[in-house]
């Protein structure tokens, strides 16, 4: 890992500490969401509504509406972890997700604007 996303994860993961990680559930189904697939909804605590769904790396994900207002996200990936992005190309604040984890509420978080770009396999 280069010295860029070593700094990046350090300050992301000092960043959600100071933001609330009791957002991040333990060990999650979230039934709709379809196997290998990040996927992100409106409201807080997903399974609400049919989710965004995307697959392998993305440098804007604001495209997608789910993504640009996410309330949660669920990393359902077959194998990896992901690192999400507050901004696009894989900048910003970054945070890996587990994989079969959700983040229940992302509202008092850095990335209530949006979850911007995600990179697997981290």
């Amino acid at each position: 890992m280069s010295f860029r996303k070593k700094a990046a994860s350090l300050v992301g993961a000092l960043a959600m500490t100071g933001l609330g990680m009791a957002g991040f559930a333990a060990p999650a189904s979230a039934e709709s969401c379809p196997a290998g697939a990040l996927c992100a909804w409106y409201s807080s605590n997903a399974n609400v509504g049919d989710p965004g769904t995307v697959y392998g790396d993305n440098y804007n994900l604001l495209q997608y509406a789910k993504f640009a207002d996410a309330g949660s996200i669920y990393n359902n990936g077959n194998s990896c972890n992901v690192a999400i992005y507050t901004g696009l190309n894989y900048t910003g604040t970054e945070t890996v997700v587990k994989r079969n984890y959700q983040w229940e509420n992302l509202d008092s978080t850095a990335y209530a604007g949006g979850v911007a770009s995600n990179n697997w396999c981290v």
